[in-house]
């Protein structure tokens, strides 16, 4: 048997004449883990979509040679029947339905006459979640009682009931937590024990350098090279220069020229409680402010409050029973609405791009415009669609939008163009204070390079910026100062020259034993 389980040879795919994918060639090792690196809109989801059949045959050209044998693939269950699963960014799970229900969702387990063998279907889904370390997990809970990291690791059970040979997950670690991300990584290397093959779709490049037995790099749609570890230079860096076709010699480009002026945004005791329960605080006596073109983070582990902060600021879009004060230029304002926030030049960019942040079936012209139009773009209700135009396709040029026109439907741009647009939609509003939460989660390092000189760009307007990010190379590589928030309070502050990966860790474990100490004490 040959030592390659699979090999794509010269596979081409157009989308209305623009070439996604152009003589692409790949090889993968039999149980090995084999990394897709490059931009967004390389072509990497395009090429996997090929092989599960997504795309199906006769929409591409070239082959596909799986297990020695030249496959036609028409569809997701043709290639699963040959133990091929693709485990999308965006999981495929039923959220109402319980976690064993969600493991055999379309492998269901069958008695007589097509009935569902409830005792089997709970007692293999157990096994299944034990191979992927939730042995203790209840099969019988519904799946959104779960975190993102378990329900990641509920869709690889899931292909390993469906007796995976071939394991595609894209972009599986983009929404997790250090500490789940390194789960989720070790669970792959485990896999890889077990003789599974796994391609890994990822733009953290240190999980690549981790996991990964060979990258292939591929570039505006054609592969670049592969490097194997052990054989050739594996690095980071290595990886970056085949990605952008250059060196990338700071990830992070300074910020020259930028004079921090007056407070222009702050918030004073800011309590917040739960959508769903009134008696469970979920933000404490917030305190914070932001000069004038200055970049402020904030840091803190996952579930910590940062996002329920933004939004309950951000027109009350969190929470209930929120108390506080709001300064914008030293003038109390009152932001009991999206619409409020908006007219007191609050600008928020959500962490979930597709879900809150655009509408994907619209053109990136109608997404640049649509919270700007009623002040920018439009007099007594009749709209300047000319103005409108003109405004996206300066905003196309200034952050770089890779796309054929503002025509182009978003949900067809990559994940790094889509955030541009969400990041123009905001900026053509004209706001004093912008709020990024996680503004580069799942976007390649040229997208973030470029995302970064957005934010100096306005720093460098006099404008107040506001980072969130679970990275924290990405808070000390771009703030000036930042605030840790743990358990829903501001456990510290530190300025430029004391954010560090240990100084952000100290302030949540400090805070971490006021808490056990209050707890003891009451």
């Amino acid at each position: 048997m040959s030592d390659y389980i699979l090999e794509m040879n010269h596979i081409t795919k157009a989308f209305s004449g623009v070439k996604a994918l152009d003589d692409v060639n790949l090889k993968v090792k039999r149980g090995e883990i084999h990394a897709l690196c490059g931009e967004n809109g390389a072509g990497k989801s395009t090429l996997m979509n090929v092989l599960s059949g997504v795309y199906p045959h006769g929409t591409y050209d070239g082959d596909v040679v799986y297990n020695g044998e030249t496959c036609v693939f028409h569809n997701l269950r043709d290639s699963e029947s040959k133990g091929i699963v693709i485990i999308h960014q965006e999981l495929a799970l039923s959220p109402l339905l319980s976690v064993a229900e969600n493991v055999f969702l379309g492998n269901e387990q069958l008695k007589c006459k097509g009935v569902i063998d409830w005792t089997k279907t709970r007692q293999r889904a157990t096994e299944m979640l034990a191979k992927v370390g939730l042995e203790h997990e209840d099969v019988n809970a519904p799946v959104n009682s779960l975190g993102v990291g378990k329900q990641q690791l509920i869709e690889i059970a899931k292909a390993m009931a469906k007796k995976v040979e071939l394991l595609i997950l894209d972009e599986p670690t983009a929404s997790l937590n250090d500490e789940e991300s390194k789960n989720l990584l070790d669970i792959m290397l485990e896999l890889k024990a077990q003789g599974i093959t796994c391609i890994i779709i990822s733009h953290k490049l240190n999980e690549i350098e981790y996991v990964s037995d060979a990258v292939t790099i591929i570039r505006d749609g054609k592969t670049i090279e592969t490097i194997y570890k052990g054989v050739d230079e594996f690095t980071e860096d290595r990886v970056i220069k085949g990605m952008v076709g250059r060196e990338l010699t700071n990830r992070y480009p300074a910020r020259e020229g930028v004079e921090i002026g007056d407070t222009i945004f702050e918030v004073k005791n800011w309590n917040v409680y739960h959508p769903d329960d009134p008696t469970r605080q979920m933000l404490k006596d917030i305190n914070i402010k932001v000069r004038a073109g200055e970049v402020v983070g904030l840091a803190g582990l996952m579930g910590a409050g940062r996002t329920e902060l933004a939004m309950s600021i951000f027109g009350h879009s969190y929470g209930q029973n929120i108390s506080g004060q709001v300064f914008m230029h030293g003038k109390e304002v009152k932001m009991n609405t999206v619409k409020d926030a908006i007219a007191n030049k609050l600008a928020y960019v959500s962490e979930d791009r597709k879900g809150n942040g655009l509408i994907l079936i619209g053109d990136i012209k109608e997404n640049m415009v649509l919270a700007a139009r009623p002040e920018f773009f439009s007099n007594k209700g009749i709209i300047n669609g000319n103005e409108e135009i003109l405004a996206a396709q300066e905003y196309k040029e200034k952050i770089n939008v890779k796309a054929t026109s503002i025509e182009q439907v978003v949900g067809s741009l990559s994940g790094g163009n889509q955030q541009k647009v969400v990041l123009a939609k905001w900026m053509l509003t004209q706001p004093d204070v912008l709020i990024l939460d996680e503004p580069t989660r799942g976007i390649d390092v040229g997208a973030k390079y470029e995302i970064y000189c957005v934010i100096n760009e306005l720093a460098k307007a006099g404008k107040a910026v506001i980072v969130i990010s679970s990275e924290m190379p990405e808070i000390i590589g771009t703030c000036d100062r930042t605030y840790v928030i743990n358990e829903g309070e501001i456990a510290g502050e530190l300025n430029i020259d004391e954010i560090t990966q240990e100084g952000i860790m100290q302030c949540i474990m400090a805070h971490n034993r006021k808490e056990e100490v209050i707890c003891e004490a009451n």
